[in-house]
């Protein structure tokens, strides 16, 4: 997956670029505004990068390696609960899961890696370990609070009766780590949370667009056309039973996929299948408890059937888990084919967008302001200042999204107030706009089709004089 990209990643290479070149923690330079969600992720990308200058290679490096770590801190946080073997399953499904690759080069994986890694150390009672990875999540991203409200409100259910027992240099060291950031965030942006949270809840209000909610039901239908999903779900919830009926300690581990989901939907932010990659722990976990229920059921049924003596040696005491693997192994192995089709068919959009931002860098001035509809890659390899419609970058753009709008309404809006020198566009996306703006004081410069790029349709580049 070295190759793998989408468009909205690539804001926060940006980001991670300008602060190499030293034009400091903004996406146009001298625009403080803070249009990435993850600003740890940039400071990472941004050291690292001193090393590796290919930065969308360097982040899907970074997913790889946190996609192994986040399964060996599932591994930790099962053998923390004396239950190994359910950690083994849920390692397995976790590591070979397609909707994590799919997220590849953004921030998911290495987000997803510590939010398990404060679970697991919390489930160890290693609670310095905690705060620094609950901590670090927070600032990769700021729903990890859903996390630590958790974490912190299991840890007080447990000790209320002790106030001694706080760990208070536990919270001093949690609080040392992220206020800083928020203190920096809100001295030079202004404040201390991205505007995309914005800009996605006002996506959202837009009869166009998918709710986070029902994009989750589109969601589940996909998986659940291939068999192997439907048995992982069965699983699931003879886990969720299990674990609400005999293994309460497995409470706070699987609260936080559910608390997450309900965070999301009160939010009312629109449909990206990125944001759902959090669920997939929680969801593995319960597969993982679902199997040990099973293996646990097996042994019974053929004790039972051959009244307490076994016939097949093999499978005697431990080794009756070989049945239960084998399933699991065969599930992961349909995962691991959903990987592959996801390998096979990449985002059609990144290599036209990435041919477009390099002849924009080519063939533009360095001062020429960019108009158009997703900035992240053409943003990224055309290294201009960028207009964009959507409202990622200018938030007052985003003011626009709502329920009786649609894009091209945004578009006009940030042409009007902000006069681009150059547009990139489908022509046949904004109808109004080509007409009534375009026709009339753009010139085309550049056209690329789409078929060599296997994208549908074709680009065009303006170059616009506006009156």
């Amino acid at each position: 997956m070295r190759h793998w990209a989408y468009d909205d990643p690539f804001i926060t290479f940006r980001y991670a670029a300008n602060l190499l070149k030293g034009r400091g923690f903004v996406y146009n330079y001298g625009q403080k505004v803070l249009s990435t969600t993850t600003p740890l992720y940039v400071l990472l990308l941004a050291s690292l990068g001193k090393l590796w200058s290919d930065l969308p290679s360097l982040s899907n490096l970074i997913s790889a390696i946190s996609l192994g770590l986040g399964a060996l801190f599932l591994g930790q946080l099962a053998e923390a609960q004396a239950m190994p073997w359910a950690g083994y399953s849920s390692m397995i499904l976790y590591s070979t899961f397609p909707l994590l690759y799919g997220t590849f080069g953004s921030e998911m994986c290495f987000y997803l890696m510590l939010c398990l890694g404060a679970l697991a150390w919390y489930a160890a009672r290693r609670y310095t370990l905690t705060a620094l990875f609950a901590a670090l999540a927070v600032l990769t991203r700021a729903d990890a609070v859903v996390l630590v409200a958790i974490l912190a409100l299991d840890y007080l259910f447990r000790h209320f009766k002790h106030y001694r027992s706080m760990p208070w240099s536990t919270l001093i060291i949690f609080t040392f780590i992220v206020v800083p950031w928020f203190v920096f965030a809100w001295w030079y942006f202004g404040s201390p949370l991205p505007v995309t949270l914005m800009v996605k809840q006002h996506q959202g209000q837009m009869a166009i667009s998918q709710s986070f909610a029902s994009g989750f039901l589109t969601l589940v239908r996909n998986y659940g056309r291939f068999w192997n999903y439907r048995v992982e779900a069965g699983l699931a919830l003879l886990g969720l039973g299990y674990a609400l009926a005999l293994r309460r300690e497995w409470a706070f581990s699987l609260a936080w996929p559910f608390s997450y989901f309900a965070a999301y939907v009160a939010l009312g932010v629109s449909r990206y299948f990125w944001y759902y990659a959090p669920l997939v722990p929680g969801f593995v976990m319960a597969v993982g408890l679902g199997t040990l229920v099973c293996d646990k059921l097996l042994s019974r049924v053929l004790k039972w059937r051959f009244k307490m003596q076994n016939p097949f040696p093999l499978f005697k005491g431990e080794r009756m888990r070989v049945i239960t693997l084998g399933i699991v192994l065969l599930l992961a192995v349909f995962q691991a084919m959903g990987v592959w089709r996801l390998h096979n068919h990449p985002d059609r959009r990144v290599h036209i967008y990435r041919t477009v931002g390099e002849w924009l860098y080519e063939n533009t001035p360095s001062e020429a302001v960019i108009g158009t509809l997703e900035v992240g890659i053409i943003g990224y390899y055309s290294q201009r200042p960028m207009i964009d419609f959507a409202g990622l970058i200018q938030p007052t753009v985003a003011l626009q999204l709502t329920q009786n709008t649609t894009y091209q309404d945004a578009a006009i809006w940030a042409i009007e107030n902000y006069r681009p020198d150059y547009l990139v566009l489908n022509p046949l996306w904004f109808p109004k706009l080509m007409e009534n703006y375009v026709e009339t004081s753009c010139k085309l410069v550049k056209v690329f089709k789409g078929g060599p790029y296997g994208y549908p349709g074709e680009l065009h580049i303006y170059s616009c004089s506006w009156s």
